[in-house]
């Protein structure tokens, strides 16, 4: 049976000053990302984060549902008070935290496919979702939401069993959902306030699977195809069509192009 997190274990490990340093949780929950846009609105601290056992109205990119059975994963929504030059770099802070914490627990190494869902051995590890507020043009908010599949069995979903995997199902063993949680905000705080963007993006970059790859990317109801030559400080992905020209495209949904 699974257990509820024990949240004195996460606290212990913690070392951060804001980042889920005041964690809201609940055994069950509609979505992360609605609670903890909510708790923004209402104008709580930068940190407060949320996190679920399980979510039953949890989505991703693009409107997408996440599989979410109870007490197995994370589903994890920070929220924080970016500067502009910050809100453009969550999406490269967000897949690095993940990527540390994997490891932090025994987990393998991975990569990012563009723009930020992680993999592990060609499969769907975590996704994440970033949402926003603004206050005229300038950010007051942002939530990010972190799906992560920690002891999930994807064989046992058919409609995922091939695009998913899990910590777990990639080391071998059961691993420690609260170890995982306290490594994901620790590293995420670390990355947020990192003064230098320039290494923030070069460390994500580094791990971006899609680099060199020829692909199709669909973005405001077209399809771009073309190689994924780049990405700029943002983390726009910069393709370089058949023609010669090249496109920057801020976000889309990628799809490895097979060769005919």
């Amino acid at each position: 049976m699974a257990m509820d997190l024990d949240l004195k274990r996460v606290h212990r490990q913690l070392s951060t000053r804001r980042i889920g340093r005041d964690l809201r949780y609940y055994p069950t929950i509609g979505s992360t990302m609605d609670v903890a846009r909510a708790l923004a609105e209402a104008g709580e601290a930068e940190g407060v984060t949320v996190v679920a056992d399980e979510q039953t109205a949890g989505r991703g990119r693009l409107g997408r549902t996440w599989v979410a059975p109870p007490g197995v994963n994370l589903y994890v929504s920070i929220l924080v008070q970016p500067t502009p030059a910050t809100m453009k770099r969550l999406g490269m802070v967000a897949p690095l935290a993940v990527a540390e914490a994997v490891v932090a627990v025994g987990g393998p190494a991975v990569t990012f496919k563009w723009p930020n869902d992680v993999r592990a051995g060609g499969r769907k590890l975590s996704g994440i979702l970033i949402e926003s507020g603004f206050a005229g043009n300038v950010p007051a908010y942002a939530v990010v939401g972190i799906g992560l599949n920690v002891n999930l069995d994807a064989r046992r979903y058919p409609e995922i069993a091939e695009i998913a995997t899990s910590i777990a199902q990639e080391c071998g063993r059961t691993v420690s959902r609260e170890d995982t949680l306290a490594a994901l905000l620790t590293a995420f705080e670390r990355y947020y306030d990192c003064p230098d963007g320039a290494a923030v993006r070069a460390a994500w970059r580094a791990q971006l699977e899609t680099l060199g790859q020829e692909v199709d990317v669909t973005f405001g109801g077209r399809t771009e195809h073309g190689l994924a030559e780049d990405v700029d400080d943002d983390g726009a992905l910069i393709l370089r069509r058949t023609d010669g020209t090249r496109v920057v495209l801020p976000a889309g949904e990628v799809t490895l192009r097979r060769p005919s």
